[in-house]
């Protein structure tokens, strides 16, 4: 029996990440969850959030943030299908505090009055704050660099 699962994760854009790993942690509808190898056959939606895959040791080699999509599990292969994804180093903190302010004063300004307009800023709101927590976590220390 395999111990490592088969993680491949896609944007419209590109293939962010495939390789072997031991866990994944993401953000779904239902709560944070971890996948491990021979985990039971699963289809859930991602929302925004960070998403985490570990090596056999249990060192961490993948933190990224996620803006939603979907992910799939069967046998030891794990398929995440996301609206965006940015490992860490992808993140420009200061551009993602900027859209997360413009996003909040937007906000306050169609709440009353254009509920998919609201919706959708909610939406970007989710997405930027998940990118800076990702960024302000690696920054902090809690999160590995990555290897040059």
């Amino acid at each position: 029996m395999s111990s490592q699962l088969r993680l491949k994760i896609v944007t419209p854009e590109r293939v962010v990440v495939e390789q072997a790993v031991s866990s994944v942690t993401v953000p779904t509808r239902q709560g944070q969850i971890t996948v491990l190898p021979h985990h039971i056959p699963l289809v859930s939606l991602l929302t925004p959030g960070e998403l985490s895959a570990r090596d056999e040791k249990g060192s961490e080699m993948a933190a990224m943030a996620v803006s939603g999509g979907f992910i799939e599990v069967s046998g030891n292969t794990v398929v995440i299908l996301a609206d965006t994804a940015e490992r860490v180093e992808e993140i420009d903190e200061a551009r993602a505090e900027s859209a997360r302010e413009r996003a909040k004063q937007l906000l306050a300004e169609v709440r009353s009055r254009d509920d998919v307009a609201y919706a959708t800023l909610v939406a970007k709101m989710e997405k930027e704050l998940a990118r800076l927590r990702v960024a302000r976590k690696r920054k902090a220390g809690h999160l590995p660099r990555p290897e040059a």
